[in-house]
């Protein structure tokens, strides 16, 4: 799609229709909503405006947008901390989910959810954007590590620091709990 899109700008579409929903929702919980919006359409046209450099032999367009919408938040750092600060006092997701769904799972889950916000705050940005690439983006490794232009090794320490991070806001100091 993207090496035809270089004749036929209009192909380009498909990557958004493709993908443009997943790094709507990946941004909405890192930044909110409102700024999720401005991250999907930067993401998409910093990726039109350097489609020709994109690598061809990556077989899926996938890690590179969620690299670039990386890039882009990280220029929203100070907002996206601000943005855990405030989930963390109010408990407040900013994707919307039926309502009976909410319901139980807020009442059985909301001082987790703002201990949860707080430890994601607290974690440096680089380990923060390797988690929630994982958790929430549900990248491998090796499309994190492609994401974010590091090797792999550096993808694993990055991830086991924020996990060990997150446990221990939750008091689990045991190595060898159950990963995130």
């Amino acid at each position: 799609m993207i090496s035809r899109s270089l004749t036929e700008p209009e192909c380009f579409s498909a990557l958004f229709d493709r993908y443009g929903r997943q790094i709507y929702d990946y941004a909405a919980r890192r930044l909110g909503a409102q700024a999720a919006e401005d991250i999907v359409a930067e993401t998409f046209f910093a990726a039109f405006r350097q489609r020709a450099s994109y690598d061809r032999s990556r077989s899926l367009a996938r890690p590179w947008l969620y690299g670039i919408a990386t890039n882009l938040m990280a220029r929203h750092r100070r907002t996206e901390e601000k943005y855990y600060r405030t989930l963390q006092r109010t408990g407040a997701d900013p994707l919307p989910e039926p309502l009976a769904d909410r319901v139980v799972r807020r009442v059985a889950a909301e001082a987790e959810e703002r201990r949860l916000a707080g430890a994601i705050a607290r974690l440096h940005r680089r380990d923060r954007d390797v988690l929630l690439l994982v958790a929430w983006a549900d990248l491998t490794y090796e499309e994190v590590a492609c994401a974010l232009d590091v090797p792999v090794g550096t993808v694993r320490s990055r991830l086991n620091r924020a996990r060990r991070k997150v446990r221990a806001a939750f008091g689990d100091t045991d190595p060898t709990a159950e990963e995130l």
